[in-house]
C-alpha cells in the first residue's frame, strides 16, 4: 500500500462515527455469542418461577419473604460455585435501616421544663427508649475515660447513678493531651461512643455531657428529629451498648450545679495539675423522660463475586446489579413483582452464569465482576446507598455499574415492537459507555434504544429512582435498563404470565455483551462528565 492510499485510509477510518468502534476482546465475537446463548427463556422462567410465586409474599425487605429471596439466590450462587465474600463467610451484606423519633422527650430541673434543641438534645437513635427517670443526685466523673494513663472511674462505683462530664479530654497546664503528651487527642476525644459505651459497662444510668459546641452539634439532632425519615444504621436496637444520655450547655450546667459549679472548676484544674480526678456528687432533683418510636429495616444485599484473570486489571471491578426486594402484602393482595424486579434479578443470575461458564472454559473475563442483588430498593435505593457507603471493594477501584430493574414487560408505547429497552444514564458520566452499549447492540442484539427518559428534564426522574443512581453520584459510570411504566407497576396483577420471555432473554444478551465487553477491554473505562 502506498503513503497515500494508507493516509486515505486512516482518514476513512477516522470519520467512521464512534459506534463503530470496539476494543478487540480475547474471545472471538463467535465464542461470546455461545455465552450469551446461555441467557435463554426457559432458564429465566424458571428463576422468576421461584422469585415471583406467592410464598415469596412479595419479598418486601426485612419481612419472611424477603430473606427467602435472599437464601434462594445464596442457593444458586453456591451451585455455581462463587465464592463466599460475605459476612460471617456468607454471600449477604446485612443492611441496617431505622426510623426513630421522640413521642416525649423531657427533662425538668427543680420542676421548671428546660428546651429541647436549645438547653439539651438527645439523639433518638442513640438512647433507648425509657419513661421517666427522677433523677435525686449527680455524680461529676471529669471526662467519663478509663485508660491506663487517666481514669476517671478508678476505685469509683458508679452503678445506677447519673454521671456528668466534659466533653473530649483533659489537658495539662501546658495544653498539652494528658493521654498522649502531645497537642494531639487519643481517640477518647473523636467519638463520644467510646464513653457512653464504657458507661454502660460501669452500670450507669444516665451520662449527662456539657457540650461547648452545643449550637453547632444540636442542628444535626434537629435533622433527624424533624425529617423523619429511613437513616442508615450501624446496629440495630438490640446491638446498642451505649448508656442513655443528654447533651447540655455549660449554662445549663451551671444552673445545674449551683454554688456546686465552684467544686467541678476546682476538681477540673487539679486534674490538669496532677493528672488525677476527682468526683464531686450534688444534689438535684431532674427528671428525664426519653420516650421513642422506632421502625427498623434488616435486609440482605446478595454478593456473588467471580474474580478476574488478568493479574493487574482482576483489582478492577465492574458491578453488574439489579435489586430483589419489592412492596410485599396489603391484607391478602400478594404483590409478586414478576417485572419489578423478579425480571431484572432473574436476568443477572442468568448473566452471573454465562461468566462462570465463560471461566470454566478457561475465558474468564479479565477483570472482576460482581453481581449484586440489593434490598431495600422500594424503600428508597437503601440496599445500593449502603453498599455504596459500605463497599466489599473500594469505590475508586469500580468501573462501572450496569443495572438491571423491569426488563419484562412492553410498555403502552412498543405495543408493536417489543425488541426495545429505555436506557438510561450511559452518557451522563462516559460518553465511552454510551458508544459500547451502542456498538454491542447493534452488532449482536439489534433492539430499539430509546432515550426518552435519559432526557435530563424527564419529568419521571428515573434517572434518580433506581440502584444505579448511588454509584454514578459516587462518580462511577452506570446504565440503566429498563423497559418502561405499565398498568401493573406496584399492582398485585405484575405477575409472571405477562412476562415476555423471549424479550427478557433479549435484552439479557445485551446486559451481557456489555458487562462482557467492559470487563475485557485494555483500558478502564473513561469519565468524562458533562
Amino acid at each position: 500500500m502506498n503513503r497515500i492510499s494508507a493516509l486515505a485510509l486512516c482518514l476513512l477510518l477516522s470519520a467512521l462515527p464512534l459506534t463503530a468502534q470496539r476494543a478487540p476482546l480475547p474471545t472471538t465475537d463467535e465464542e461470546a455469542r455461545e455465552l450469551a446463548a446461555t441467557i435463554t427463556p426457559a432458564d429465566l422462567r424458571r428463576h422468576l418461577t421461584i422469585l415471583s410465586a406467592d410464598d415469596m409474599e412479595g419479598r418486601e425487605t426485612g419481612e419472611p419473604g424477603q430473606k427467602k429471596a435472599a437464601a434462594y439466590l445464596r442457593s444458586q450462587l453456591e451451585a455455581l460455585g462463587f465464592p463466599a465474600i460475605g459476612e460471617e463467610d456468607g454471600y449477604f451484606q446485612t443492611i441496617k435501616f431505622s426510623r426513630q423519633k421522640w413521642e416525649e422527650i423531657s427533662l425538668t430541673l427543680h420542676g421548671k421544663e428546660l428546651r429541647h434543641l436549645w438547653e439539651f438534645y438527645a439523639a433518638p437513635s442513640r438512647n433507648d427508649s425509657r419513661e421517666a427517670v427522677r433523677i435525686g443526685e449527680i455524680t461529676f466523673l471529669g471526662y467519663g475515660i478509663d485508660d491506663e494513663g487517666y481514669s476517671d472511674y478508678r476505685d469509683r462505683d458508679v452503678s445506677g447513678k447519673t454521671i456528668l462530664i466534659f466533653a473530649g479530654e483533659p489537658r495539662d497546664r501546658n495544653g498539652r493531651f494528658i493521654l498522649t503528651g502531645t497537642k494531639d487527642p487519643s481517640t477518647w476525644s473523636l467519638d463520644n461512643a467510646r464513653k457512653l459505651q464504657l458507661a454502660r459497662e460501669r452500670g450507669v444510668e444516665t451520662v449527662l455531657i456539657i457540650d461547648p459546641a452545643f449550637k453547632q452539634n444540636v442542628q444535626e439532632v434537629r435533622k433527624e428529629t424533624l425529617d423523619g425519615r429511613m437513616r442508615m444504621a450501624e446496629r440495630t436496637e438490640a446491638e446498642r451498648r451505649e448508656a442513655n444520655h443528654v447533651y447540655i450547655t455549660p449554662t445549663l450546667a451551671r444552673e445545674l450545679l449551683g454554688d456546686d459549679y465552684r467544686k467541678v472548676i476546682k476538681a477540673r484544674k487539679k486534674i490538669e495539675k496532677s493528672g488525677r480526678s476527682r468526683p464531686v456528687t450534688v444534689a438535684t432533683d431532674m427528671v428525664l423522660t426519653q420516650r421513642k418510636a422506632v421502625t427498623e429495616l434488616i435486609g440482605e444485599n446478595v454478593l456473588g463475586f467471580l474474580e478476574g484473570t488478568d493479574s493487574v486489571l482482576k483489582r478492577e471491578i465492574l458491578v453488574v446489579s439489579a435489586h430483589y426486594d419489592h412492596i410485599g402484602r396489603r391484607g391478602d393482595a400478594i404483590f409478586n413483582g414478576a417485572d419489578d424486579n423478579g425480571s431484572g434479578t432473574s436476568t443477572v443470575l442468568e448473566i452471573a452464569e454465562a461468566f462462570v461458564q465463560a471461566k470454566r472454559e478457561g475465558k474468564g473475563p479479565r477483570r472482576s465482576v460482581l453481581f449484586l442483588w440489593v434490598s431495600g430498593e422500594e424503600k428508597g435505593l437503601l440496599g445500593s446507598e449502603y453498599y455504596a457507603t459500605h463497599p466489599v471493594f473500594p469505590l475508586e477501584q469500580t468501573i462501572a455499574d450496569i443495572n438491571v430493574d423491569m426488563v419484562g414487560r412492553v410498555d403502552p408505547k412498543h405495543a408493536g415492537n417489543p425488541y426495545y429497552i429505555y436506557v438510561i444514564g450511559s452518557d451522563r458520566l462516559s460518553s465511552e459507555m454510551h458508544r459500547i452499549n451502542e456498538t454491542v447492540n447493534r452488532d449482536f442484539t439489534q433492539l430499539e434504544l430509546d432515550y426518552t427518559y435519559n432526557a435530563e428534564d424527564d419529568p419521571n426522574r428515573y434517572y434518580y429512582r433506581s440502584d444505579h443512581y448511588n454509584f454514578a453520584r459516587n462518580g462511577i459510570p452506570s446504565i440503566f435498563f429498563f423497559n418502561g411504566s405499565h398498568a401493573d407497576y406496584h399492582r398485585d396483577t405484575d405477575t409472571i404470565e405477562k412476562i415476555n420471555f423471549e424479550k427478557m432473554a433479549r435484552i439479557g444478551h445485551l446486559v451481557f455483551y456489555n458487562a462482557w465487553q467492559l470487563a475485557n477491554q485494555d483500558k478502564r473505562i473513561e469519565v468524562d462528565v458533562k
